[in-house]
């Protein structure tokens, strides 16, 4: 699979249309009928159809293991100006296409809240309905990092319970035994799982981000419009109704379209009307600079943050701050984690390069190299793929 033929990746009945006469890598430009329907055990991305969107709404899609979490309490600190958050993370921010909750429930406890939603999913955007008056934000990490907290999840997560509460029959005969982190990750990389078929693989990761970087709006895209200018997310129509952190005046100028937007056609759009704000972060940037991050993102959401406040919001966002609030924080309304506090494992990057060896790693850049563009991939790699010498001593340490 290489990233020219990314448009093959996906069933085409009733979704992807892309005229001949226009690149595939040049996706922006593409024609959405509507959504993809993405399903597995446990999702179900249909079940955004007919959700009901307001102005100001913000949308966190991530894969698995890649900051959700970490996105939605940042939204939820900057929404709520308090660490004190006044109900458990995964009340305040559901999870939208989980099978476990009742749809009817799930859309019912969003029509009940009055601040400034923000919503999980895991599905790219291409599976979901994008609507102007949001903003979706996309988490990006090194895709060996979030294998490797995949990998470690995987242990942590009642697969019994999971079958019992969506309805799955208990698999015939016995499971296999897992294989060891290393083997496992080796197996990920060669994996020829295609995306609809199981999106936490290695093509799977890849066309959740390459999706998103194609419709971004920030960072802003490379010899569009004016260099450095990101187009802010809704709030250039006057002051938010209800509850804290809604839509402010509009402070940012809106931008005037064009790549990074799919604006023809797209879930329902008007053609020529103006796509939602998309908004990708880099889980690194978190890491290494999450006071400006934070302040990044309250300006692309359009959300005024006293000074005084900022220190303890940004405190209350740090890895040991959640890991310490695991049982309010971690995302188990159901209480399928055997342990809450396991979620948040690590917290930083490089664990994909202790596991492999350097030709195991050329092996993941070179697969990567077919399934995405180079500049989505010198985002995600933090420049360029790191140079045999430094693998070798990684790898030996």
């Amino acid at each position: 699979m290489r990233w020219p033929e990314l448009k093959n990746l996906l069933p085409p009945p009733g979704g992807i249309r892309i005229p001949s006469n226009i690149p595939a890598v040049d996706y922006a430009d593409r024609v959405l009928r509507q959504p993809v329907r993405y399903l597995s055990e446990d999702e179900d991305s249909a079940r955004w159809e007919g959700f009901a969107f307001r102005p100001g709404d913000i949308v966190i899609s991530t894969r698995s293991k890649s900051g959700t979490t970490w996105m939605q309490m940042i939204c939820a600190l900057l929404i709520f100006q308090t660490p004190e958050l006044p109900a458990p993370l995964g009340k305040l921010s559901p999870w939208l296409d989980w099978l476990i909750t009742p749809r009817d429930q799930v859309f019912a406890q969003l029509e009940a809240q009055s601040h400034r939603r923000f919503i999980k999913t895991h599905t790219p955007l291409d599976g979901i309905p994008l609507d102007p008056r949001a903003t979706y934000v996309v988490v990006g990490r090194h895709p060996l990092d979030l294998a490797v907290s995949l990998y470690h999840q995987g242990d942590d997560i009642n697969r019994e319970l999971v079958r019992e509460l969506t309805g799955q029959p208990a698999p015939e005969g016995e499971r296999p035994p897992r294989p060891g982190l290393h083997d496992w990750l080796v197996s990920w990389v060669e994996s020829e799982d295609r995306p609809e078929e199981q999106l936490d693989s290695l093509a799977g990761v890849i066309w959740h981000l390459s999706d998103a970087w194609a419709r971004r709006t920030s960072p802003h895209p490379a010899g569009h419009g004016e260099p450095g200018r990101d187009r802010v997310g809704p709030g250039h129509g006057g002051p938010g109704e209800g509850g804290p952190g809604q839509v402010g005046q509009g402070q940012g100028e809106q931008g005037q379209g064009g790549p990074g937007q799919v604006g023809q056609g797209q879930s329902g759009l008007a053609d020529g009307e103006q796509g939602p704000a998309v908004v990708l972060v880099h889980y690194d940037d978190l890491s290494a600079d999450l006071h400006g991050q934070m302040r990044r993102l309250a300006g692309l959401l359009d959300i005024a943050v006293p000074e005084a406040v900022w220190p303890d919001l940004v405190r209350a966002a740090t890895f040991d701050a959640m890991r310490a609030r695991g049982a309010a924080q971690a995302p188990d309304p159901a209480g399928v984690l055997k342990d809450p506090a396991a979620f948040f494992r690590r917290g930083y990057s490089g664990a994909g390069h202790e596991v492999l060896n350097a030709q195991e790693a050329a092996r993941y850049y070179a697969r990567a190299a077919r399934l995405a563009p180079p500049d989505l991939l010198h985002w995600l790699h933090r420049g360029s793929p790191p140079g045999t010498g430094w693998l070798e001593s990684a790898t030996a340490g």
